[in-house]
C-alpha cells in the first residue's frame, strides 16, 4: 500500500511539472501573439532581440521581418539586417545567411559588424560546400571571400579559422582532381590516350593547389600513368617513355621516401630498366 502511495506522489509531481511547463508555453505563445500584432516598432525590437538572445530564432527574426520596414533609412537598419543574418546562421539556413551578410556588406562596407559579415559570408559559403564528387562553385566562393577577409582583416580573431577553412576548401578542389586524374588512370586506353590525361590532371592539381594533402596520391597516378605509357606505346617511343617514367620514379621515392606506394613504385622501376638495357 505504501509503494502505491509513493507511486501516486511521484506521478502526481510529474503531472504538476508538466502542467507547468504547458502554463508557460502558453503564456509564452500568447505573449508572442500580441507582439505580433503590436503596432510599436520599438517594442517588437526589443522583444526581437530578447528572443535572440534565448535562441528563438524563428520568432526573433518574424519580429524583425515586421519592423524592418519601419526602420528602413535609419541607423538601427544595420543592426536589424545583422540580426536577420544572425538569426538565417541559428536556424542553419547558411545560404540565407549569406544573402543577408553580403547584403549587409554591401550597403554597410564600413559598418560596425563589416568584420563579422564579411567572415561569415565565407563561412557560410564553406559550410554549404558540397561533396567533393559534385560541382564546386560554392567551394570556389568561399574561397573567395575568406580569402578577400583574411586579406582585409589579417588581425581579426577570425582570421586563424579562416586560413582553416581556406586549407580545407583546397583540399576539396584537390580531391575532387583527384578523382578525375583516378577516372583518366581507371579508363586505361579506351577510346584514347587516358593515360595522358590522369597525368596532366594530376600534375595541375600539385601545382594549382600546392601542399594539398592528396599530393602523394597524385603523384602516385603521373608514376603509374607514366608507366602504362610506357608499356602501351610503339617500340620507336618505348626507351623515350621509359626515361621519362624512371624520372617520376625518382621524384616520388625522393618527396616521399616512406610511402605506402614504395614498394609497388620499386617493382614498376625494375621494369622500367629492362626496357632501358
Amino acid at each position: 500500500m505504501r509503494n502505491q502511495t509513493d507511486r501516486y506522489r511521484v506521478h502526481r509531481a510529474a503531472m504538476v511539472v508538466v502542467m507547468a511547463i504547458v502554463v508557460v508555453l502558453f503564456a509564452g505563445c500568447g505573449e508572442y501573439q500580441k507582439l505580433l500584432k503590436s503596432k510599436d516598432p520599438q517594442l517588437k525590437y526589443e522583444a526581437a532581440l530578447q528572443y535572440f538572445n534565448e535562441g528563438q530564432y524563428v520568432r526573433a527574426q518574424s519580429l524583425l521581418e515586421d519592423v524592418a520596414t519601419y526602420y528602413k533609412g535609419t541607423e538601427r537598419n544595420e543592426d536589424i539586417v545583422c540580426y536577420m543574418a544572425r538569426c538565417y546562421m541559428g536556424n542553419k539556413d547558411y545560404e540565407t545567411a549569406a544573402e543577408y551578410y553580403e547584403a549587409y556588406a554591401r550597403n554597410y562596407p564600413k559598418g560596425k559588424y563589416i568584420m563579422e559579415a564579411r567572415y561569415q559570408i565565407g563561412h557560410c559559403y564553406y559550410i554549404d560546400a558540397p561533396d567533393a564528387r559534385l560541382d564546386q562553385q560554392i567551394t570556389q566562393k568561399a574561397i573567395r571571400w575568406l580569402t578577400e577577409f583574411v586579406e582585409m582583416f589579417p588581425e581579426s580573431p577570425y582570421a586563424a579559422d579562416a586560413y582553416k577553412q581556406i586549407d580545407e576548401m583546397y583540399d576539396r578542389l584537390a580531391q575532387k582532381e583527384y578523382f578525375s586524374a583516378e577516372l583518366y588512370y581507371n579508363l586505361g586506353t579506351y577510346l584514347g590516350n587516358n593515360y595522358l590525361s590522369a597525368e596532366i590532371v594530376a600534375k595541375n592539381a600539385i601545382k594549382n593547389y600546392p601542399g594539398n594533402s592528396y599530393t602523394e596520391e597524385l603523384s602516385w597516378i603521373i608514376l603509374q600513368a607514366k608507366y602504362q605509357q610506357m608499356v602501351n606505346s610503339f617500340e620507336d617511343k618505348k626507351a623515350e617513355r621509359a626515361r621519362s617514367a624512371e624520372d617520376e620514379y625518382y621524384n616520388f621515392i625522393t618527396d616521399f621516401p616512406t610511402s605506402k606506394h614504395r614498394q609497388a613504385a620499386d617493382r614498376l622501376k625494375k621494369d622500367i630498366d629492362k626496357v632501358l638495357r
